[in-house]
């Protein structure tokens, strides 16, 4: 594999990659563990909601302070980039959606512990780790062991965009939107005779096919270009004209990639150094980068969009067929 030297990042790569880890499905495991961690077994004692009715959708913040409220904590869990909270009792259970800039963060004994740990990328969307409330908080959970000890565990919901979901639902895996999700990498992944199947019947890029929720569901911008890279398939190519190998390679980096993420913990630094992560958010005239091919010799990165997405490859690695049905009206950045 590449060797990938890491380097010091510019503030304006520093924000971007932020905001492609923070809607990923790596921060919505970490704050998964984090709602396991602070809150299973625990009373949700009190609730202080803010008025955002884009955010709480179908319900105000006040009714879903008390649909909650009094309720104890059984387990948070993940699907995809969504994650609910398993609650005690009559009732519905809230399922979250972070979008871009959600966020859920922490405060245990005046120690704030955040569901994106890369604090070093803090941007303009992002609390100071000493600020409480956060800023555009929009609910804050009190949650009680039960024992007599004064105070609570606080755990706070931001977003600073706008643009995740809060939402309340009888059955989680069983109502949308997570059951109108495809497969999730790490809990579901299909065998390879029906990835295959599902791969040969589209006609889009594949960049765009990993992408669709209702396909993979988690599989975000950045680790879409790493299982492309990884797999060595261009991100224009068309499904309907991958070859086997091409499929198999896809399924494994699918499978492989997402697992390496998540088990990373919501922690970039620990992914591994072979990666295109480790570079491509070195863009504009001065950027420079030691990419390096298995050879030893220098790697190109370069940036399409496919999809309306912005996408990241290595054409040394990375070759698109000459077939007709590749030819797309992609765009270079």
């Amino acid at each position: 594999m590449p060797e990938l030297p890491g380097k010091p990042l510019n503030s304006a790569s520093a924000d971007w990659r932020l905001t492609a880890l923070r809607s990923a499905v790596t921060e919505v495991e970490r704050a998964a563990a984090l709602i396991r961690e602070h809150a299973v077994g625990k009373l949700i004692h009190h609730v202080d909601t803010f008025d955002d009715s884009l955010v709480f959708s179908g319900f105000t913040h006040q009714e879903f302070a008390r649909e909650i409220t009094g309720r104890m904590v059984e387990d948070a869990a993940r699907y995809g980039k969504c994650f609910y909270i398993q609650l005690q009792g009559s009732g519905r259970i809230p399922v979250l959606h972070f979008g871009m800039t959600g966020a859920l963060q922490v405060r245990d004994n005046h120690v704030r512990h955040d569901c994106f740990r890369q604090t070093r990328f803090l941007s303009s969307a992002t609390t100071a780790p000493d600020t409480w409330p956060p800023r555009f908080v929009k609910f804050i959970l009190y949650i009680q062991d039960g024992s007599s000890a004064v105070g609570f565990t606080e755990i706070a919901f931001s977003d600073a965009r706008r643009l995740g979901r809060i939402r309340l639902v009888g059955s989680p895996l069983n109502e949308p939107p997570i059951s109108e999700l495809g497969f999730d990498p790490v809990l579901s992944m299909p065998s390879l005779e029906d990835f295959h199947a599902s791969l040969c019947k589209r006609t889009c890029p594949i960049k765009s096919l990993l992408l669709d929720q209702a396909f993979s569901a988690g599989v975000g911008n950045y680790l879409a270009d790493e299982i492309l890279y990884q797999a060595r398939v261009h991100p224009e190519q068309r499904c309907g004209t991958l070859d086997r190998d091409q499929v198999i390679a896809l399924h494994h980096h699918v499978a492989d990639v997402c697992r390496i993420a998540v088990q990373a913990n919501a922690d970039d630094s620990k992914y591994p150094e072979y990666w295109l992560f480790q570079h491509r958010w070195r863009k504009g005239k001065n950027a420079k980068t030691v990419m390096k091919l298995p050879s030893g010799e220098p790697a190109t990165i370069k940036w399409i969009t496919v999809g309306g997405r912005t996408s990241a490859y290595v054409p040394e690695v990375q070759k698109l067929p000459s077939s007709r049905g590749n030819v797309l009206n992609s765009t270079a950045v």
